[in-house]
């Protein structure tokens, strides 16, 4: 095992960035505000060129990048797909991002890929592969990698540890850093019937790189219970905020990233979730 003390490159600033969509490019290059650094998902810049290519290296000249896989399927009972792991390790090596991270779920069953981000049981054996495969990932791209906290709709029979003593475990093994998403927490809290500031206040914040916060859905379960769905469509509700508040009274500044992946809103929308993120920061210095 190959234990990483650093990222690739160097740390995010620790201030406010946003999820690059194109359909914003304009409007960050004339004035990004508070935003002072970028999310963009691996998988959509693994191509050998275009557009999208041209666009990110025109904001990575300006613009910390933090680059964030949503397919390597790390918690899958299957091999990690190579093919994957070389078209990622190309696009770590020309970008050379301010970050990397990674889900801490499966996406990959008998061959095929599920356009989701799934649990799994936490166990040892899970322990185990979850382990194995990120020391792949950071032994093949030489960078340290941030584990994110899943949002969790669904409890399994045959988990043995909750799943702070299962990160703690894996983290151990591997030397990963960690990405604390808050909106998930929250998610994860309400449909399992958990405390949310327990599970920050236990949290090992000494290996956090990187914060997220999105919006979420509200819905019920057929028992009508709330059930909440981390769908990134909307703003960042009150009581995230307040756990945000939280986090960061146990770590000061940190890397603070808006989610917004779906009824993507105009610019200054944006902007502003970003600047409510800088202003909880002011409040941490």
């Amino acid at each position: 095992m190959k234990v990483f003390a650093m990222p690739l490159i160097a740390d995010l600033p620790n201030l406010a960035g946003v999820g690059y969509k194109p359909q914003h490019l304009a409007d960050i290059l004339a004035d990004p505000g508070a935003v002072k650094w970028l999310e963009i998902h691996a998988e959509n810049y693994m191509s050998a060129g275009g557009p999208p290519l041209a666009q990110l290296k025109r904001l990575a000249e300006t613009f910390p990048i933090s680059c964030h896989g949503v397919g390597l399927s790390i918690g899958g009972e299957q091999p990690l797909d190579k093919a994957h792991l070389a078209r990622l390790k190309h696009l770590i090596g020309w970008l050379k991002p301010a970050a990397f991270s990674e889900h801490l779920a499966w996406s990959t069953h008998e061959g095929g890929f599920l356009n989701d981000l799934l649990p799994l049981p936490y166990n040892m054996d899970s322990v185990k592969r979850v382990s194995a495969h990120i020391d792949q990932v950071q032994s093949t791209l030489d960078v340290k990698m941030l584990l994110e906290n899943p949002s969790v709709y669904v409890a399994f029979a045959s988990s043995t540890m909750d799943e702070i003593t299962f990160i703690n475990e894996v983290v151990s093994r591997t030397g990963c850093g960690l990405l604390l998403d808050v909106n998930n927490i929250f998610v994860s809290a309400t449909n399992q019937g958990y405390s949310p500031e327990d599970y920050i206040d236990n949290f090992p914040v000494k290996h956090i790189g990187e914060l997220h916060l999105g919006g979420h859905l509200a819905d019920s379960d057929e028992h009508g219970n709330p059930l909440l769905i981390d769908s990134h469509n909307n703003k960042v509700v009150d009581p995230v905020w307040a756990l945000l508040g939280r986090v960061l009274k146990r770590t000061g500044p940190k890397p603070i990233l808006i989610e917004w992946d779906n009824d993507i809103p105009d610019w200054p929308v944006l902007e502003a979730e970003a600047a409510r993120a800088t202003r909880a920061l002011e409040t941490a210095r």
